[in-house]
């Protein structure tokens, strides 16, 4: 067996302006059809070989896969490349996939509460960043999609020379060299254009955004802030995640063992870094308090956390620990078809290198006790935030007067 992934290098982060979603809605397109195959032919085929198949669109890539036995890979490729370069969607279904998206964007955002307030949140925090635009784009935009711009989003996109094909499986290098030049080599290259995002300016302002709904059964937290991803800082991204397993890497770190176990103030806490992005990516701290708990109180709590590490530091025995969970969690992630696979190709379309992917076990193993402390001062201190404040959102359970309300409202 064997997963195929060829992951582009472009995403939502890229699209025009006023045309937020056009990465996510092309990846919904390239199965829709190419000179030589039919609408839907593309999944088809690949279940009647006995394998699966999917794509999924970030900031930053989308990538598209395959799973299937590796007798049947160069099929399979011939497929890839001819929709890199000779997609052609009837106009019918360049109409009813727009409603597809439409639904999609209503039933995962307009209609989860949580994830529309997370996604405004992100709105605020990357003020004239295309990061702050989400991946699924807004409904208004999506509406107004014409075949044209999206043609030339494809056209500008869509080459050999901007993308990447990682296999993961049961084959060598020197079995797939052929197969790989025979379905891509005559494919001509693209001039890219440079993948040129704007700056991010800096605040001095605090934001707190409340969401009251009848959904929300129990308040919660949300703070997030802007922190740099591995690309924009190696040492500090490899800081900033022995840091996050620290404080919230399973029920014997610090902000679950403290705060839910011994303390009983919460009943969920968080602490969440994401090092994969092209530019500055982010930080969540989030919590749950416990029945008779304030969310103010526990806010506090949390930041008391914060607080002593950025004042007193951790021990060697917390990232000796925490650097060997990290290591034996990265093990088993690769112990899969797919796995590495999804690893490099996440890391390569956002700014890493295939050696920076391999030494990975090595340099986390590099991180001391003082960095840690380093990065806490710097990214962490609410009294001095880094380049911006954070964004923090309180999701409340509808009172029962906003309920009388909205109930005479109707």
């Amino acid at each position: 067996v064997v997963t195929s992934m060829i992951w582009y290098k472009v995403g939502a982060a890229d699209e025009p302006q006023g045309k937020s979603g056009m990465a996510h809605y092309f990846e919904h397109l390239m199965f829709k059809g190419t000179s030589t195959l039919a609408p839907g032919d593309f999944s088809k085929t690949i279940r009647k070989l006995g394998g699966n198949d999917n794509a999924f669109t970030g900031q930053d890539y989308t990538a598209y896969f395959e799973t299937i036995s590796t007798d049947k890979l160069a099929q399979v490729l011939r497929m890839e490349a001819d929709r890199m370069v000779n997609l052609s969607p009837p106009p019918e279904h360049f109409a009813s996939e727009k409603n597809v998206v439409l639904e999609e964007r209503r039933q995962r955002t307009e209609n989860d509460p949580k994830g529309l307030f997370s996604e405004q949140m992100l709105s605020a925090l990357y003020t004239n960043h295309p990061y702050g635009t989400p991946v699924i784009g807004w409904m208004d935009e999506i509406k107004e999609y014409q075949w044209e711009d999206v043609k030339k989003f494809y056209d500008i996109w869509y080459a050999p020379n901007n993308a990447i094909l990682i296999l993961s499986g049961n084959i060598t290098a020197k079995d797939v060299q052929p197969i790989v030049q025979e379905a891509f080599g005559n494919i001509p290259k693209k001039e890219i254009p440079p993948r040129s995002r704007t700056t991010i300016p800096p605040s001095i302002g605090s934001t707190t955004m409340v969401l009251n709904h009848e959904t929300i059964n129990q308040p919660t937290f949300q703070n997030v802030r802007i922190v740099p991803s591995y690309a924009e800082n190696k040492s500090d991204s490899l800081a900033l995640q022995v840091l996050q397993e620290i404080l919230s890497g399973g029920p014997t770190t610090r902000l679950y063992k403290h705060l839910v176990v011994d303390q009983k103030k919460a009943i969920s806490v968080g602490f969440s870094y994401d090092s994969s992005a092209l530019n500055d990516s982010t930080l969540w701290i989030s919590g749950t308090p416990a029945e008779g708990v304030s969310l103010e109180e526990l806010e506090n709590l949390v930041e008391n956390e914060i607080k002593n590490i950025i004042t007193n530091g951790v021990s060697d025995l917390e990232v000796k620990e925490a650097i060997q969970r990290l290591q034996d969690a990265a093990v088993f992630v690769r112990d899969s078809v797919s796995g590495p696979a999804m690893i490099f190709g996440q890391e390569l379309t956002t700014g890493s290198t295939v050696e920076d992917v391999e030494n990975w076990p090595e340099n986390i193993n590099l991180v001391t006790p003082q960095q840690i402390q380093n990065i806490a001062q710097k990214y962490l201190d609410s009294e001095n935030p880094w380049r911006r404040t954070s964004i923090t959102g309180h999701l409340l359970p509808l009172s029962k007067s906003s309920a009388e309300r909205k109930e005479d409202l109707k």
